[in-house]
C-alpha cells in the first residue's frame, strides 16, 4: 500500500481528552467558587453535565458550520451559566482561564508514544485536529511527541476544521504533498475524522477502542482496537 504520510488526530486518538477536560473544568470551576460536588458530579443538574451537553452541541454545530471556533469557545460557558442567579460570570475571561488550563492537558493514551515514535522513524506523520491552536500546541509540547510530526495542522489556523476537505487541502499545502494515494488518516471520529477522509479521498483507519457499532453510512478502510494495530496495516514487519 506504500504509505509516505499519516495523519493523525489528537483528541481521543492519542490524547486522552475528557481526563484534559476534566483537569480544566474542575480548575476553572474552583476559580469560580463553585463547590466541587456540584461541578464535578456526573448528576444532571451539575454544571460538569451540563457543560459537557452544552458543548458536545456545539462542537456538532461546529462541523455543520453553523457556528465558528470563536462564537464556541465563548459560548459555551455564556449559555451554562445564562440565566444562573448564583453566579455573574465574564465568558470571554472564564473561556480564557479554561482554555489555559486545557492546555495543561497532555494526557496521552497507553501505547500512543511508542506507536508515535517508532512510525516517525519511518513514516512522514502530521496531526490534523480540530481545536484552539494554543491549547493544542501546548499539549503537544508539554507531551514531548513535538518533534515526531512534521506538521501541526489545527483547524483554528486553517480555517476549516474536519470534515471540510479546506482543512486538509491547508494540511496538503504545508506537508508540500499531494499524491493522496499514499496517505492515510487515523482517528476516533467517524462524522470529523473518517468522513474528512472520505471527503478528500485518502484511506481512513478508525480507531474504535470501545468496539462501538457503526450504523452511519461512513464506511473506513481499516478498524483498529488499538494504535499498535496500525503497524499490521502500514507495514507488517515494522519493528516495535
Amino acid at each position: 500500500m506504500g504509505y509516505e504520510i499519516i495523519l493523525f488526530d489528537a483528541d481521543d486518538t492519542l490524547f486522552d481528552y475528557p481526563r484534559a477536560e476534566e483537569h480544566a473544568l474542575s480548575s476553572v470551576f474552583r476559580h469560580i467558587g463553585i463547590e466541587e460536588s456540584l461541578a464535578r458530579t456526573e448528576e444532571t443538574d451539575s454544571y460538569t453535565f451540563r457543560y459537557k451537553q452544552i458543548n458536545s452541541g456545539l462542537w456538532k454545530e461546529l462541523e455543520q458550520g453553523r457556528v465558528t471556533t470563536t462564537e464556541l469557545k465563548v459560548a459555551r460557558f455564556r449559555r451554562l451559566f445564562e440565566g444562573d442567579a448564583a453566579f455573574t460570570i465574564d465568558a470571554d475571561e472564564i473561556s480564557d482561564r479554561y482554555l489555559g488550563f486545557l492546555g495543561e492537558g497532555h494526557f496521552l493514551f497507553d501505547g500512543a508514544e511508542a506507536v508515535i515514535r517508532n512510525l516517525a522513524k519511518r513514516y512522514r506523520l502530521a496531526i490534523i485536529t480540530n481545536g484552539y491552536k494554543d491549547v493544542q500546541l501546548s499539549r503537544i509540547a508539554r507531551s514531548g511527541l513535538a518533534n515526531c510530526f512534521e506538521q501541526v495542522i489545527i483547524s483554528e489556523e486553517a480555517g476549516y476544521q474536519k470534515p471540510h476537505t479546506g482543512i486538509f487541502d491547508y494540511a496538503f499545502e504545508k506537508l508540500g504533498y499531494h499524491d493522496r494515494s499514499k496517505m492515510l488518516i487515523v482517528g476516533d471520529s467517524l462524522t470529523s475524522d473518517m468522513q474528512g477522509g472520505l471527503n478528500i479521498g485518502i484511506d481512513t483507519c478508525w480507531y474504535n477502542p470501545t468496539g462501538k457499532s457503526n450504523g452511519t453510512a461512513v464506511q473506513p478502510k481499516y478498524e483498529i482496537r488499538s494504535l499498535d494495530e496500525l503497524y499490521r496495516i502500514v507495514e507488517p514487519q515494522i519493528e516495535t
